[in-house]
Protein backbone atom coordinates (compact mmCIF):
# COMPACT_ATOMS: atom_id res chain seq x y z
CA UNK A 1 0.00 0.00 0.00
CA UNK A 2 1.22 3.70 -0.88
CA UNK A 3 1.64 6.16 1.71
CA UNK A 4 -1.08 8.22 0.31
CA UNK A 5 -3.55 5.88 0.31
CA UNK A 6 -3.58 5.13 4.07
CA UNK A 7 -6.48 5.46 5.38
CA UNK A 8 -6.22 8.35 8.54
CA UNK A 9 -8.50 9.70 11.00
CA UNK A 10 -9.24 13.47 10.46
CA UNK A 11 -11.03 16.83 12.27
CA UNK A 12 -12.54 19.54 10.40
CA UNK A 13 -13.55 22.74 12.28
CA UNK A 14 -15.99 25.23 11.41
CA UNK A 15 -18.13 28.18 12.81
CA UNK A 16 -21.50 26.86 15.19
CA UNK A 17 -24.29 26.01 12.98
CA UNK A 18 -22.45 25.18 9.94
CA UNK A 19 -21.68 22.05 11.15
CA UNK A 20 -24.10 19.65 8.48
CA UNK A 21 -23.80 22.00 5.28
CA UNK A 22 -19.61 21.05 6.34
CA UNK A 23 -20.53 17.27 6.69
CA UNK A 24 -22.59 17.42 3.63
CA UNK A 25 -19.33 19.34 1.83
CA UNK A 26 -17.09 16.69 3.37
CA UNK A 27 -19.49 13.49 1.90
CA UNK A 28 -19.28 15.10 -1.29
CA UNK A 29 -15.64 15.43 -1.72
CA UNK A 30 -15.37 11.39 -0.69
CA UNK A 31 -14.96 11.73 2.90
CA UNK A 32 -16.01 8.36 4.89
CA UNK A 33 -17.78 7.73 8.14
CA UNK A 34 -18.20 11.59 8.93
CA UNK A 35 -19.67 12.28 12.25
CA UNK A 36 -21.02 15.53 13.35
CA UNK A 37 -19.11 17.45 16.30
CA UNK A 38 -19.63 20.55 18.38
CA UNK A 39 -18.28 23.12 15.63
CA UNK A 40 -16.34 20.40 13.98
CA UNK A 41 -17.34 17.05 11.68
CA UNK A 42 -14.63 14.18 12.10
CA UNK A 43 -13.98 11.91 9.14
CA UNK A 44 -11.84 9.57 7.48
CA UNK A 45 -9.99 9.93 4.09
CA UNK A 46 -6.45 9.28 2.65
CA UNK A 47 -3.89 11.80 2.04
CA UNK A 48 -5.59 12.89 -1.25
CA UNK A 49 -8.75 13.53 0.62
CA UNK A 50 -7.00 15.71 3.00
CA UNK A 51 -5.59 17.85 0.32
CA UNK A 52 -8.87 18.08 -1.18
CA UNK A 53 -10.42 18.95 1.81
CA UNK A 54 -8.62 21.95 2.50
CA UNK A 55 -8.46 23.33 -0.86
CA UNK A 56 -12.45 22.89 -1.57
CA UNK A 57 -14.41 22.74 1.88
CA UNK A 58 -15.93 25.81 1.97
CA UNK A 59 -17.06 26.15 5.86
CA UNK A 60 -14.18 24.47 7.06
CA UNK A 61 -12.02 26.66 9.22
CA UNK A 62 -9.07 23.96 10.20
CA UNK A 63 -8.39 20.56 9.12
CA UNK A 64 -6.64 18.65 11.84
CA UNK A 65 -4.90 14.80 11.90
CA UNK A 66 -4.70 13.48 15.71
CA UNK A 67 -1.92 11.72 16.09
CA UNK A 68 -2.46 11.08 19.85
CA UNK A 69 -5.12 10.88 23.12
CA UNK A 70 -4.29 10.66 26.20
CA UNK A 71 -5.54 11.15 29.40
CA UNK A 72 -4.27 14.66 31.78
CA UNK A 73 -5.64 14.20 35.36
CA UNK A 74 -2.27 16.07 36.22
CA UNK A 75 -0.47 18.54 34.40
CA UNK A 76 2.95 16.46 34.30
CA UNK A 77 0.86 14.32 32.24
CA UNK A 78 1.14 16.66 29.75
CA UNK A 79 4.22 17.46 28.98
CA UNK A 80 5.52 13.88 29.79
CA UNK A 81 3.06 12.34 26.89
CA UNK A 82 3.79 15.40 24.52
CA UNK A 83 7.60 14.76 25.05
CA UNK A 84 7.57 11.33 24.12
CA UNK A 85 6.01 11.82 20.61
CA UNK A 86 8.47 11.11 17.72
CA UNK A 87 8.40 14.33 16.65
CA UNK A 88 11.30 14.56 14.95
CA UNK A 89 9.10 12.52 12.05
CA UNK A 90 7.48 15.50 11.31
CA UNK A 91 10.18 18.00 11.62
CA UNK A 92 13.82 18.45 11.66
CA UNK A 93 15.47 21.05 14.75
CA UNK A 94 15.92 23.54 11.88
CA UNK A 95 12.05 23.67 11.45
CA UNK A 96 9.32 26.39 12.83
CA UNK A 97 6.53 25.42 15.24
CA UNK A 98 3.95 26.77 16.82
CA UNK A 99 1.10 25.44 19.25
CA UNK A 100 -2.50 26.36 19.48
CA UNK A 101 -4.23 25.16 22.44
CA UNK A 102 -7.83 24.99 23.69
CA UNK A 103 -8.55 24.42 26.95
CA UNK A 104 -11.27 23.15 28.85
CA UNK A 105 -10.44 21.52 31.92
CA UNK A 106 -9.85 22.43 35.78
CA UNK A 107 -6.18 20.69 35.44
CA UNK A 108 -4.85 24.20 33.48
CA UNK A 109 -6.13 27.26 34.15
CA UNK A 110 -5.85 29.21 30.60
CA UNK A 111 -4.76 27.93 27.32
CA UNK A 112 -1.52 30.35 26.81
CA UNK A 113 0.34 28.18 29.61
CA UNK A 114 -1.02 24.65 27.81
CA UNK A 115 0.62 26.30 24.76
CA UNK A 116 3.95 26.88 26.30
CA UNK A 117 4.35 23.47 28.09
CA UNK A 118 3.64 21.88 24.54
CA UNK A 119 6.11 24.17 23.36
CA UNK A 120 8.66 22.99 25.95
CA UNK A 121 8.10 19.55 25.44
CA UNK A 122 8.45 19.30 22.14
CA UNK A 123 11.69 21.28 22.03
CA UNK A 124 13.70 19.66 25.32
CA UNK A 125 12.88 16.06 23.00
CA UNK A 126 15.09 17.85 20.14
CA UNK A 127 17.66 19.44 22.81
CA UNK A 128 17.98 15.61 24.19
CA UNK A 129 18.33 14.29 20.84
CA UNK A 130 20.36 16.34 18.58
CA UNK A 131 21.38 19.35 21.06
CA UNK A 132 19.70 22.40 19.23
CA UNK A 133 15.95 23.15 19.02
CA UNK A 134 13.33 24.17 16.58
CA UNK A 135 12.33 27.55 16.25
CA UNK A 136 9.19 29.21 17.40
CA UNK A 137 7.56 30.94 14.99
CA UNK A 138 3.59 32.28 15.56
CA UNK A 139 2.83 33.45 11.90
CA UNK A 140 4.45 31.09 9.36
CA UNK A 141 5.70 28.04 11.20
CA UNK A 142 6.31 24.53 9.22
CA UNK A 143 4.50 22.76 11.76
CA UNK A 144 1.69 24.31 13.37
CA UNK A 145 0.39 21.77 16.69
CA UNK A 146 -2.70 21.71 18.01
CA UNK A 147 -3.65 20.90 21.47
CA UNK A 148 -7.36 20.34 22.63
CA UNK A 149 -8.03 19.83 26.55
CA UNK A 150 -11.82 18.48 27.30
CA UNK A 151 -12.14 17.61 31.08
CA UNK A 152 -9.66 14.78 31.18
CA UNK A 153 -8.75 14.18 27.90
CA UNK A 154 -6.22 15.56 25.64
CA UNK A 155 -6.28 15.32 21.56
CA UNK A 156 -2.84 16.12 19.92
CA UNK A 157 -3.19 17.18 16.57
CA UNK A 158 -1.19 18.49 13.18
CA UNK A 159 -3.06 21.27 12.20
CA UNK A 160 -2.80 20.02 7.93
CA UNK A 161 -4.01 23.94 7.05
CA UNK A 162 -1.51 26.27 8.74
CA UNK A 163 -3.13 29.45 8.99
CA UNK A 164 -7.59 29.35 8.95
CA UNK A 165 -8.91 28.47 6.08
CA UNK A 166 -11.14 31.72 6.28
CA UNK A 167 -8.24 33.47 4.81
CA UNK A 168 -8.82 32.74 1.04
CA UNK A 169 -6.37 34.64 -0.26
CA UNK A 170 -8.89 37.73 -2.59
CA UNK A 171 -9.58 39.69 0.61
CA UNK A 172 -6.75 42.83 0.31
CA UNK A 173 -8.99 45.07 2.03
CA UNK A 174 -11.98 45.78 3.97
CA UNK A 175 -14.24 48.20 6.03
CA UNK A 176 -15.96 48.31 9.26
CA UNK A 177 -17.47 44.17 10.55
CA UNK A 178 -16.18 42.40 7.59
CA UNK A 179 -17.90 39.08 7.42
CA UNK A 180 -15.68 36.13 7.99
CA UNK A 181 -15.84 34.24 4.51
CA UNK A 182 -16.61 30.46 5.83
CA UNK A 183 -19.63 32.23 7.55
CA UNK A 184 -20.60 34.07 3.70
CA UNK A 185 -19.79 30.77 2.38
CA UNK A 186 -22.24 28.70 4.54
CA UNK A 187 -24.58 31.11 4.44
CA UNK A 188 -25.16 31.08 0.80
CA UNK A 189 -25.53 26.99 1.32
CA UNK A 190 -28.00 27.19 4.07
CA UNK A 191 -29.86 29.68 1.84
CA UNK A 192 -30.16 26.78 -0.61
CA UNK A 193 -29.39 29.24 -3.78
CA UNK A 194 -29.65 26.83 -6.70
CA UNK A 195 -27.24 28.79 -8.15
CA UNK A 196 -29.03 30.14 -11.43
CA UNK A 197 -30.96 33.16 -10.27
CA UNK A 198 -29.16 36.55 -9.77
CA UNK A 199 -27.74 36.85 -6.60
CA UNK A 200 -27.94 40.70 -4.56
CA UNK A 201 -25.98 41.79 -1.73
CA UNK A 202 -27.28 45.57 -1.49
CA UNK A 203 -25.47 45.94 1.69
CA UNK A 204 -21.98 44.59 0.45
CA UNK A 205 -19.37 45.90 2.10
CA UNK A 206 -15.96 44.88 1.16
CA UNK A 207 -17.52 42.10 -0.91
CA UNK A 208 -17.34 38.91 0.76
CA UNK A 209 -20.63 37.67 0.35
CA UNK A 210 -20.08 37.94 -3.89
CA UNK A 211 -17.32 36.64 -4.02
CA UNK A 212 -18.36 33.90 -2.39
CA UNK A 213 -21.74 33.30 -4.35
CA UNK A 214 -19.30 33.62 -7.31
CA UNK A 215 -17.32 30.96 -6.61
CA UNK A 216 -19.52 28.50 -5.58
CA UNK A 217 -21.96 28.92 -8.30
CA UNK A 218 -18.83 28.79 -10.75
CA UNK A 219 -17.38 25.53 -8.75
CA UNK A 220 -14.47 27.40 -8.35
CA UNK A 221 -12.46 25.91 -5.01
CA UNK A 222 -12.47 28.03 -1.76
CA UNK A 223 -8.57 28.47 -1.51
CA UNK A 224 -8.24 28.66 -5.26
CA UNK A 225 -6.45 32.37 -4.61
CA UNK A 226 -4.55 30.80 -1.30
CA UNK A 227 -0.91 30.84 -1.72
CA UNK A 228 -0.27 28.01 0.97
CA UNK A 229 -1.27 25.31 3.30
CA UNK A 230 0.22 23.87 6.53
CA UNK A 231 0.67 20.41 4.70
CA UNK A 232 2.86 21.44 2.40
CA UNK A 233 5.63 21.77 4.86
CA UNK A 234 4.95 18.76 6.14
CA UNK A 235 7.87 16.03 5.87
CA UNK A 236 5.54 13.53 3.87
CA UNK A 237 4.41 16.08 1.51
CA UNK A 238 3.65 15.08 -1.59
CA UNK A 239 4.00 17.68 -4.46
CA UNK A 240 2.72 15.78 -6.91
CA UNK A 241 -0.26 14.10 -5.72
CA UNK A 242 -0.78 17.89 -4.58
CA UNK A 243 -1.04 19.13 -8.24
CA UNK A 244 -2.68 16.69 -9.42
CA UNK A 245 -5.80 17.34 -6.75
CA UNK A 246 -5.53 20.95 -7.71
CA UNK A 247 -5.99 20.27 -11.92
CA UNK A 248 -8.81 17.72 -10.92
CA UNK A 249 -10.47 20.07 -8.95
CA UNK A 250 -9.56 23.11 -11.31
CA UNK A 251 -11.29 21.45 -14.47
CA UNK A 252 -14.50 21.77 -12.83
CA UNK A 253 -14.58 25.34 -12.96
CA UNK A 254 -17.00 26.73 -15.08
CA UNK A 255 -17.28 30.19 -17.33
CA UNK A 256 -20.63 30.64 -16.98
CA UNK A 257 -22.78 31.43 -14.40
CA UNK A 258 -25.75 33.80 -12.71
CA UNK A 259 -25.77 37.57 -12.43
CA UNK A 260 -24.14 38.75 -9.28
CA UNK A 261 -24.45 42.12 -7.98
CA UNK A 262 -23.20 44.32 -5.09
CA UNK A 263 -24.34 47.59 -3.99
CA UNK A 264 -23.86 50.05 -0.54
CA UNK A 265 -24.29 53.75 0.15
CA UNK A 266 -20.71 54.04 1.23
CA UNK A 267 -18.37 54.61 -1.79
CA UNK A 268 -15.47 53.80 0.45
CA UNK A 269 -16.99 49.98 1.00
CA UNK A 270 -17.27 49.99 -3.14
CA UNK A 271 -13.80 50.82 -3.60
CA UNK A 272 -12.95 48.20 -1.17
CA UNK A 273 -15.09 45.82 -2.83
CA UNK A 274 -14.12 47.04 -6.10
CA UNK A 275 -10.61 46.24 -5.59
CA UNK A 276 -10.98 42.63 -3.63
CA UNK A 277 -13.64 41.71 -7.31
CA UNK A 278 -10.56 43.09 -8.93
CA UNK A 279 -7.94 40.60 -7.51
CA UNK A 280 -10.10 37.60 -8.24
CA UNK A 281 -10.65 39.11 -11.81
CA UNK A 282 -14.61 38.64 -11.51
CA UNK A 283 -14.99 42.18 -12.92
CA UNK A 284 -17.42 41.02 -15.58
CA UNK A 285 -19.50 38.15 -13.36
CA UNK A 286 -19.74 40.81 -10.36
CA UNK A 287 -21.67 44.47 -11.02
CA UNK A 288 -21.16 46.98 -8.21
CA UNK A 289 -22.40 50.36 -8.04
CA UNK A 290 -22.67 52.73 -4.62
CA UNK A 291 -26.61 53.46 -3.93
CA UNK A 292 -28.42 53.17 -0.98
CA UNK A 293 -30.83 50.05 -0.69
CA UNK A 294 -33.80 52.19 -1.21
CA UNK A 295 -32.30 53.79 -4.82
CA UNK A 296 -31.67 49.72 -5.80
CA UNK A 297 -33.21 49.25 -9.18
CA UNK A 298 -34.16 45.53 -9.47
CA UNK A 299 -32.33 42.90 -11.91
CA UNK A 300 -34.92 40.99 -13.30
CA UNK A 301 -38.28 40.08 -11.80
CA UNK A 302 -36.93 37.07 -9.56
CA UNK A 303 -33.22 36.53 -8.23
CA UNK A 304 -31.97 35.84 -4.32
CA UNK A 305 -30.70 38.55 -1.49
CA UNK A 306 -28.51 38.23 0.55
CA UNK A 307 -27.09 40.97 3.06
CA UNK A 308 -25.35 41.57 6.14
CA UNK A 309 -26.76 45.02 7.36
CA UNK A 310 -25.24 47.05 10.12
CA UNK A 311 -26.71 45.87 13.67
CA UNK A 312 -25.45 48.22 16.44
CA UNK A 313 -22.82 45.42 18.20
CA UNK A 314 -20.93 45.81 15.35
CA UNK A 315 -21.48 49.10 14.07
CA UNK A 316 -23.16 51.78 15.30
CA UNK A 317 -27.17 52.95 13.31
CA UNK A 318 -28.89 56.15 14.66
CA UNK A 319 -31.89 55.05 14.92
CA UNK A 320 -31.65 51.20 14.59
CA UNK A 321 -34.92 50.65 14.06
CA UNK A 322 -36.09 52.95 11.33
CA UNK A 323 -33.47 51.30 9.49
CA UNK A 324 -34.92 47.58 9.67
CA UNK A 325 -38.30 49.21 8.83
CA UNK A 326 -36.74 50.62 5.79
CA UNK A 327 -35.43 47.83 4.95
CA UNK A 328 -38.60 45.97 5.06
CA UNK A 329 -40.34 48.76 2.93
CA UNK A 330 -37.80 48.52 0.24
CA UNK A 331 -38.44 44.26 -0.06
CA UNK A 332 -41.98 44.95 -0.07
CA UNK A 333 -42.10 47.65 -2.69
CA UNK A 334 -39.65 47.06 -5.17
CA UNK A 335 -38.70 43.02 -4.83
CA UNK A 336 -41.76 40.85 -5.08
CA UNK A 337 -41.01 37.76 -6.92
CA UNK A 338 -37.57 37.68 -4.99
CA UNK A 339 -36.36 35.42 -1.64
CA UNK A 340 -34.72 38.06 0.77
CA UNK A 341 -32.49 36.56 3.44
CA UNK A 342 -30.89 38.58 6.42
CA UNK A 343 -28.28 38.06 8.97
CA UNK A 344 -28.71 39.72 12.29
CA UNK A 345 -28.12 39.92 15.75
CA UNK A 346 -30.40 42.36 16.73
CA UNK A 347 -33.49 40.26 17.46
CA UNK A 348 -35.30 43.08 18.19
CA UNK A 349 -34.96 44.77 15.21
CA UNK A 350 -35.21 42.01 12.69
CA UNK A 351 -39.24 42.25 13.74
CA UNK A 352 -39.16 45.57 12.62
CA UNK A 353 -38.66 44.33 9.11
CA UNK A 354 -42.51 43.95 9.03
CA UNK A 355 -42.75 40.40 7.37
CA UNK A 356 -43.41 37.06 8.17
CA UNK A 357 -40.31 35.33 8.34
CA UNK A 358 -40.77 31.85 6.34
CA UNK A 359 -37.46 30.38 7.74
CA UNK A 360 -35.21 31.41 11.22
CA UNK A 361 -32.07 29.61 11.76
CA UNK A 362 -29.46 30.05 14.53
CA UNK A 363 -25.95 31.02 13.78
CA UNK A 364 -22.92 32.77 15.05
CA UNK A 365 -21.15 36.02 13.70
CA UNK A 366 -17.72 35.46 15.79
CA UNK A 367 -18.98 35.50 19.65
CA UNK A 368 -22.26 37.43 18.42
CA UNK A 369 -25.53 35.06 17.92
CA UNK A 370 -27.78 35.98 15.27
CA UNK A 371 -30.24 34.73 13.61
CA UNK A 372 -30.48 33.89 9.65
CA UNK A 373 -33.89 34.73 8.14
CA UNK A 374 -35.54 33.63 4.81
CA UNK A 375 -38.40 36.26 3.88
CA UNK A 376 -40.41 35.35 0.53
CA UNK A 377 -41.40 37.63 -1.41
CA UNK A 378 -44.70 37.02 -2.79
Amino acid sequence: MKKEDIVSEYTAKTVAGMEEILQRELDLLGAANTKILKRAVSFEGDKALLYRANYCARTALRILKPILVFPVTKQEDLYNNINRIPWEEYISNESSLAVDAVNATSVFTNSQYVALKTKDAVVDRFREKTGSRPDVDLDNPDLRINIHLFKETCTVSLDSSGSSLHKRGYRHVTGPAPLNEVLAAGLIQLSGWNRTVPFHDPMCGSGTLLIEANMYARNMPSGYFRPVFGFEKWADYDAELWTRIKDEENAKITETGPEIYGSDISSRAIANATENVGFTRFQKQIRLEVAAFENTVPKGTAGIIICNPPYDERMEVDDIITFYKSIGDVLKKKYTGFEAWIISSDLKALKFIGLHPSKKITVFNGPLECRFVRFSLY
